[in-house]
């Protein structure tokens, strides 16, 4: 069964859905693909359940610059190359970009940077598995579900010092 959860965040309320397998979604308001509220389960406070409550603490301590990885079960719904394509988002490092094209390879073939990027957009866990970690080919934000907004915060605040594009060299 799902339930869901609504907290505030640096970058406006974040909806958190867990099932019994575990973090299902993280949405952001004005979420592109952000499916119905019918379809997240009963609202509960995040305390009501370990996975919810985690969650907001990690995305808290995360927001705080006081953590680079989290540690929730995750359970997206998605097919097995959409699951490949936000595994592969996992490993990008924190701090760090790839293009679309640079995911695609590590995939196995490069001229799947379309499909990639496809998948990518459709990332049910926003934040958390790490879709803001990817840019154009031209190193330009592109393509972020949150809004080009919240994904250029997102990348100044694991990237402070630096623009996202000399994070590339």
């Amino acid at each position: 069964m799902s339930v869901h959860t609504v907290f505030d965040s640096p970058i406006g309320l974040l909806t958190a859905v867990a099932n019994d397998d575990g973090l299902a979604a993280v949405y952001m308001a004005e979420h592109k693909r952000r499916p119905g509220g019918e379809t997240f389960g009963p609202l509960v406070p995040a305390a009501a359940s370990p996975v919810l409550a985690a969650t907001r603490e990690q995305l808290g301590e995360y927001f705080a610059g006081q953590r680079r990885e989290f540690s929730i079960p995750l359970a997206p719904a998605g097919n097995p190359f959409q699951h490949r394509v936000w595994d592969a988002l996992r490993l990008i490092p924190y701090g760090e970009l790839r293009t679309y094209g640079e995911l695609a390879e590590m995939l196995g073939d490069r001229s799947m940077a379309q499909a990639v990027g496809s998948a990518n957009g459709r990332n049910p866990i926003s934040i958390i598995v790490p879709c803001h970690r990817v840019v154009g080919a031209d190193c330009s934000l592109v393509g972020y579900a949150g809004g080009l907004d919240r994904k250029q915060f997102l990348l100044e605040l694991e990237i402070p010092s630096r623009t996202h594009t000399e994070a590339l060299f």
